[in-house]
């Protein structure tokens, strides 16, 4: 009775044990730019299974240039980027429709370092060099609201023009070209660093960002692939030293020219980023009044034509 009994209960088991598993919603999901501590969160979400958790087959696709992360999102070769709110809000005055799904930076990391003895702000009509890829809409407007007459040289993802001396100051992320100059043995002191965050200009950076669009097709979807990439972020800021281990994994399968150290240094800076420095916690919100703030400042730039508002912004 005893055997019997054992077998009815251990045959649903082994049924279901066979049974494929639920169908998974592919989400792919493009990063700004290469493989580094900067997305840390998602690829913790992604290698502890908790967009699999949330039915979701995620694939995380690195683009090389801004322009390729447009085409991808438009042409719905990609489900949804990362963006800091000002490059966001440069598409949304094209005409693209985006909606933000989850808000990573409660700060701004963009700063200005200048050439050993000098103070930014005194270079009026200095070469600066800036990205590329774009990311520098706060300098833009800061040079236009102070005078400084900046000439801009764009530079592609290194630090040589700056440490050549073809260039009088560099834009530089906190998180990142700021310790690619350090490590370099670029001599720079405090006074020579210019940080948006603590002169009034502290706009939020990178947020998760989709077509309107894509969003209203599946919203449940994307808003477990939010839950989930929030929980990626949690987890990486409990696990620093396992979430350092996935992220030299991404760098090396992408080939990036990187070292551990560099990447530490990251991942500390972007967690900090991270953090409301009014409340000390990690809010994973886009605040209003930093929209309004940026809507004005681009606006007098001349970077955007119309107000952009916060509910403009906010998935629903």
């Amino acid at each position: 009775m005893i055997k019997t009994l054992h077998r009815i209960l251990l045959w649903p088991m082994l049924l279901l044990a066979s049974l494929p598993l639920a169908a998974q919603d592919t989400f792919v999901f493009s990063p700004q730019w290469s493989a580094q501590a900067q997305f840390a969160g998602y690829y913790a979400a992604l290698e502890n299974g908790f967009y699999q958790e949330e039915g979701l087959d995620v694939k995380i696709v690195h683009p090389n240039t801004v322009r390729d992360l447009e085409l991808l999102l438009t042409e719905g070769a990609s489900d949804a980027t990362t963006l800091p709110l000002m490059q966001a809000l440069v598409l949304v005055d094209q005409g693209i429709q985006l909606v933000n799904i989850l808000q990573t930076s409660m700060n701004n990391a963009t700063v200005i370092v200048s050439r050993r003895g000098k103070n930014p702000l005194d270079q009026h009509g200095a070469r600066v060099g800036t990205w590329q890829a774009g990311f520098d809409q706060i300098a833009i407007c800061v040079n236009k609201i102070l005078g400084l007459n900046y000439e801009w040289v764009p530079f592609a993802a290194n630090v040589n023009l700056f440490i050549s001396g073809a260039l009088d100051a560099t834009l530089a992320m906190s998180y990142n070209e700021y310790n690619l100059l350090l490590q370099a043995g670029a001599e720079i002191h405090e006074e020579n660093v210019y940080r948006f965050s603590e002169h009034g200009y502290n706009i939020q950076d990178d947020g998760v960002y989709m077509t309107l669009e894509a969003y209203r097709k599946d919203p449940d979807r994307a808003e477990r692939f939010a839950r989930a990439s929030r929980r990626g972020w949690e987890w990486a800021a409990e696990h620093p030293e396992e979430t350092l281990d996935l992220v030299m994994e991404y760098v090396e399968r992408n080939h990036i020219a990187t070292n551990r150290v560099l990447q530490q240094l990251m991942l500390e800076e972007i967690l900090n980023l991270q953090v409301d420095a009014r409340t000390g916690q990690r809010e994973f919100r886009l605040v209003p009044e930093m929209v309004r703030m940026a809507t004005g400042l681009m606006m007098e730039a001349d970077l955007i034509s119309s107000p952009i508002g916060y509910y403009d912004l906010i998935a629903r």
